[in-house]
């Protein structure tokens, strides 16, 4: 396929994640709609799937959709975002500004003012200089989002993308309240599920930077290099690569870790073999620890 054309802003490839997200839309409402007709032999196994579903939505194709939009229009783009929001079960737009946020602290450490830049940082929360347990990072992270320090933050600069955060959260709402008077049954039955999803995107995120470097650029994310990892979750897993390029697109991640490989190397950038989610069973010291440069002498 071409680098470009008039319907894709960046690659004709994003028309996979674009399927995926129409994909996950269509798996969500038939999880809800089913909920009735459905055995609890074989719900149950889905709405499983449906949790890890909305890890692997956040950490692929909404994750991806932040840094390269896939379509040349706004208006279509626009209509993503929101079908994104409706899936994940939050703002899209609230994701994209946390999200870059996260880029600009790059799991820093706790700073003077006693607090990191980064909302998502690891060690935020941590005690004595160390990073937090994965056990409250995992289960804890979803009551920590401030959405309204987040929206006057945005408005300050965007005033336009601010409005479109609640118009967002207004339009996940309305379509949920509706979906609870349809059937309360069938909604209530899938909450828990939904907090587990975004559990499980926690945990991974966790383990995207666990054993990272903070005060080594190229360092600052964990890589994992396994090929059905890295198909279904659109190359996640190179992401100390990702940190240290966000711009790159998501097709174009193993040419960019060729590129820089003998740096990543040197720097000792921490690579496990399981996928973030499974990064608990990773039992290979951090990597920068054991090289000698800068930033690890100031870590």
């Amino acid at each position: 396929m071409s680098s470009r054309s008039a319907f894709f802003a960046y690659t004709p490839w994003d028309a996979i994640p674009a399927l995926m997200v129409l994909g996950h839309l269509v798996f969500v409402a038939t999880l809800f709609f089913g909920f009735h007709a459905m055995p609890w032999a074989l719900w149950i196994p889905l709405a499983l799937v449906y949790s890890i579903s909305i890890s692997w939505s956040i950490n692929s194709t909404s994750h991806n959709f932040i840094h390269n939009p896939f379509f040349s229009s706004p208006t279509l783009n626009r209509v993503y975002s929101i079908i994104l929001s409706l899936t994940d079960g939050f703002s899209q737009e609230f994701y994209h500004h946390v999200h870059l946020r996260h880029h600009v602290g790059n799991m820093d450490r706790i700073g003077a003012n006693g607090t990191t830049i980064d909302p998502l940082s690891i060690w935020r929360h941590g005690k004595d200089g160390k990073v937090e347990s994965p056990w409250t990072y995992t289960f804890y992270s979803y009551f920590r989002d401030d959405i309204g320090e987040v929206y006057r933050r945005v408005k300050e600069k965007f005033p336009e993308k601010a409005k479109w955060i609640w118009r967002e959260i207004y339009i996940v709402v309305g379509i949920y309240l509706v979906c609870l008077i349809f059937d309360w049954r069938a909604f209530l039955a899938l909450v828990p599920f939904y907090y587990l999803g975004h559990s499980l995107s926690s945990l991974n995120g966790y383990y995207e930077h666990f054993k990272g470097n903070p005060d080594d650029p190229i360092a600052w994310g964990v890589s994992t290099y396994n090929k059905f990892y890295n198909w279904v979750w659109l190359y996640n897993g190179f992401h100390a690569e990702h940190h240290y390029r966000p711009k790159v697109h998501w097709t174009k991640m193993i040419q960019l870790r060729d590129s820089i490989r003998d740096e990543q190397r040197a720097h000792g950038v921490h690579v496990m073999n399981h996928c973030h989610g499974l990064g608990f069973l990773d039992r290979k010291p951090a990597q920068y620890t054991q090289v000698d440069h800068p930033a690890a002498k100031a870590a």
